[in-house]
């Protein structure tokens, strides 16, 4: 079985990656397709970036995922950041529930599983064995190549900061509808 192929969601930080991928979803769930997977919103506190969520698109529940402080020796630090491992397992096991369905959001791939080979590894699983009718996975600009050299991504979406992510979601959401 080949798997759909991928549409990949790249763009700078704070580019609103994740705003675009919860408004393709909404779009999504309103035409009545089944929506799974992985959303990580920015926990804002005071202006300021405090950590990341790790929100299950099908069910609602959301965890912490990373924070800027140690919480648990468990912790998996990246950069400035201290990943919950067991937030990540639980994401694990989200996305390894995920398929079927209609549309996949892996919000996103970085480097903790595309350099470190951690994280969310059943990602990289569920992407290759299918079970979706569209798969849209966040990317960094500068994990483009190695996300190419694993799957099929005839389609890369840049996030524009000139125009608004509504306008863009819309966009991408009637590409979708056209293509799949």
């Amino acid at each position: 079985m080949i798997a759909p192929p991928i549409r990949m969601i790249t763009g700078p930080r704070r580019a609103g990656k994740t705003s675009l991928c919860r408004d393709i979803a909404e779009a999504a769930r309103q035409a009545g397709w089944d929506i799974a997977g992985l959303l990580s919103p920015a926990q804002i506190e005071q202006g300021v970036k405090t950590g990341i969520l790790a929100e299950d698109l099908r069910m609602g529940e959301s965890r912490r995922l990373a924070s800027a402080e140690r919480r648990s020796p468990e912790d998996v630090l990246l950069g400035n950041w201290y990943f919950d491992q067991q937030t990540l397992t639980w994401g694990n096991c989200v996305l390894a529930d995920s398929s079927p369905c209609d549309l996949l959001i892996v919000d996103e791939l970085g480097p903790l599983e595309l350099r470190r080979r951690q994280g969310w590894l059943t990602a990289l699983e569920v992407l290759h064995r299918g079970g979706y009718r569209v798969a849209l996975v966040v990317i960094r600009p500068e994990l483009q190549i190695a996300a190419c050299n694993l799957f099929d991504v005839p389609a890369i979406i840049e996030v524009d900061r000139t125009q608004t992510i509504d306008a863009q979601a819309r966009a991408c959401w009637h590409e979708i509808q056209s293509n799949r």
